[in-house]
């Protein structure tokens, strides 16, 4: 089975690409697919963002697709910066800044407690489905490591006394909220295709 991606993220295609069994499925990249575009991300919630971007790859194509959209929740700021964790310090989307403004608005909580939420759209044959993948964990006092993307340097999953920034792709896999969304959706689709 073949799938478009639709994110134009290059640490999200290769964070799905790294645990992708190339005999069940196989990932095509809107770079592939020859879509050239930025899909918007405009809805209140992970869910209404990630049926938008992949309705509109859909629309586009005909083709079966899916999409994704992550938030980190924090316990101690009502679950900012959530939906708007790209864009938490401005549309710019730094990685840096929004780190720093986070980090500042936590300056005086004693609550460290944070997650990662995961939504992924999957959209077959114009039908969705819709799978999540949750990472529990907390958020450290400063950035530590270099490896990963947007907030990993200050997120320490539970179980773990590093940040996904100081991990390797293959060390954050047996953590990534996005790893576990996309392996429900696989799921999914097996037990779909082997029933039809």
């Amino acid at each position: 089975m073949k799938l478009i991606f639709a994110s134009n993220n290059q640490h999200k295609i290769e964070e799905i690409q790294s645990v992708l069994n190339d005999d069940e499925l196989s990932i095509i990249t809107l770079k592939q697919a020859g879509i050239d575009i930025e899909i918007a991300e405009p809805f209140d919630t992970l869910e209404e963002n990630a049926s938008s971007k992949c309705r509109t790859i859909y629309e586009l194509t005909g083709r079966d697709c899916f999409s994704e959209d992550t938030g980190l929740e924090v316990e101690a700021l009502n679950g900012e910066p959530g939906v708007k964790s790209a864009r938490y310090a401005g549309e710019e989307r730094s990685f840096d800044k929004n780190i720093e403004k986070l980090l500042l608005k936590l300056s005086d909580k004693q609550n460290r407690k944070a997650r990662f939420r995961a939504v992924i759209s999957l959209l077959l044959n114009g039908e969705e489905f819709r799978f999540e993948g949750i990472t529990n964990g907390r958020i450290t006092e400063s950035p530590v490591g270099s490896l990963g993307f947007g907030y990993d340097p200050v997120f320490i999953p539970e179980g773990e006394s590093r940040t996904f920034g100081q991990m390797s792709l293959v060390e954050k896999n047996n953590f990534s909220h996005r790893v576990n969304a996309f392996r429900k959706m696989v799921t999914f689709l097996q037990t779909t295709t082997k029933s039809r």
